[in-house]
């Protein structure tokens, strides 16, 4: 079992992991995302179910991570958890503008940025997190 003060490595690895599978995802078949929101524009339900869990999943990483001042991953975890409860609030109350800011920044070349990016953020959370956590 993780004492307290890993929770933040923990979530930081776990969302590190997340997110570089997502973006390898991307990175091998561009336009999945292009597809997801789609997907999102064709189905309320699915728009509605992921506002929803996007809420709930960031009130649980808000409430799990400690906030103690002076640890700076502590700190981003918390601030991370409550931009996904913010996120999933705005997917549930205007779906559509969520779908249309997608649009205008996962447009042709840019997608293929975004995912190089965010797999390079991820690898550094994940790494983050490993040191904090002693594996390596």
């Amino acid at each position: 079992m993780a004492s307290t003060a890993d929770t933040p490595a923990w979530i930081a690895l776990f969302l590190g992991l997340y997110m570089l599978a997502v973006c390898v995802a991307e990175l091998r078949a561009p336009g999945g995302w292009a597809r997801l929101l789609d997907d999102f524009e064709r189905s309320p339900a699915l728009s509605f179910l992921t506002g929803a869990f996007t809420f709930t999943l960031g009130a649980a990483i808000y409430l799990a991570s400690p906030w103690r001042p002076g640890d700076w991953l502590s700190i981003f975890i918390s601030v991370i958890g409550g931009l996904a409860v913010a996120k999933g609030l705005f997917f549930l109350a205007a779906p559509d503008r969520v779908t249309a800011l997608g649009r205008r920044v996962l447009t042709g070349d840019k997608t293929t940025f975004i995912a190089g990016l965010d797999a390079m953020l991820a690898a550094a959370l994940i790494f983050v997190a490993l040191s904090r956590l002693q594996t390596i």
